[in-house]
């Protein structure tokens, strides 16, 4: 009991200290097939069905902090091969232009297990992204429109698909995401230059790049994870490419015409490393921190994040 105990403070000291870049992208790469870090053990029956408890801190390329409180649970249906996943998370924004916080985008996914082997397993996953809101949070002290950082929700319906490859030392997976439809986010640079900072922040104000009606692009991601598993502690080292295979579009604020945002598709990569440990086969703590390697060049959804720390709880049954 005590080196649990000292095992969990020795996590959570870890987070005051550690800074990362996590998964700065839409939510698909922590979604059933796509989730890093996945349980895998031929000699021990792993129970998938869990629910799990995180904490989310993210640094953005400007001033907005962001945490997330976020429940995740899994259920099988049908049969021991195929899970529900719902994630429910709870977000809040702390920046230069003020504070925001409420209910974030809900994610639903169905995951089956296509083979099974004493080598390696196949899973694909089908899900979407539900909106918590419209973008279009604005801010209480003078009623302007907040920029993509600071919104809780990315304000889209989003499909959701991919694929993993898993083995005791490796985990291979792909994804792709597509919305379907543009936000209700109005931020305007004209809009806030005159309030920050009695007008002596133009040059902030400008580096928050308009989303106005944003309508991203199709996302792909690949997952390429080094596992060392060990008795009671799992460490994982990996890479993150998200790629966007299609431009954003805004709505012109000066033409009102439809436009499409060039230097907004290409590859975004992170480092990703994970330190779990399990208090037995059905529970256990994890720590997930990375690196921002590279980043597009125009970013207006705000999911840009230069740290990422994440500790959570899990429980399987």
């Amino acid at each position: 009991m005590k080196l649990k105990l000292l095992t969990l403070a020795f996590s959570l000291l870890i987070i005051q200290q550690v800074y990362a870049q996590g998964c700065s992208d839409a939510g698909f790469c922590t979604m059933g097939a796509m989730k890093p870090d996945q349980p895998y053990n031929k000699k021990i029956p792993i129970k998938l069905r869990s629910v799990e408890v995180s904490f989310y801190r993210g640094t953005t390329t400007l001033s907005p902090v962001v945490y997330v409180a976020n429940l995740d649970a899994s259920f099988n249906v049908i049969d021991d091969k195929t899970f529900f996943q719902v994630k429910v998370p709870y977000q809040a924004i702390d920046g230069n232009f003020g504070k925001t916080n409420g209910l974030g985008d809900l994610s639903l996914c169905l995951t089956r297990n296509l083979y099974s082997s004493e080598k390696f397993d196949i899973s694909v996953s089908v899900g979407s992204k539900i909106p918590s809101n419209k973008s279009n949070l604005r801010s209480k002290e003078n009623g302007l429109m907040f920029p993509m950082y600071y919104q809780t929700s990315l304000g889209t319906y989003d499909a959701i698909a991919g694929i993993s490859l898993i083995n005791k030392q490796w985990l291979f997976a792909t994804g792709i995401q597509h919305p379907f439809n543009q936000n209700e986010n109005t931020f305007t640079w004209g809009a806030w230059i005159p309030v920050y900072a009695n007008g002596e922040g133009e040059d902030y104000v400008r580096d928050n790049m308009i989303a106005y009606n944003l309508k991203r692009g199709t996302d792909v991601m690949l997952r390429v994870e080094r596992n060392f598993r060990y008795a009671r502690f799992n460490f994982t080292l990996g890479l993150l490419p998200i790629f966007r295979i299609t431009q954003d579009e805004i709505t012109d604020i000066n033409t009102n015409q439809r436009i499409k945002l060039d230097g907004t598709t290409g590859m975004a990569l992170s480092g990703i490393g994970t330190v779990g440990y399990n208090f037995n086969v059905k529970s256990g703590v994890r720590l997930l921190f990375g690196k921002k390697i590279t980043q597009r060049k125009v970013n207006p959804d705000g999911l840009t994040r230069h740290d990422v720390t994440t500790i959570s709880y899990y429980y399987r049954f």
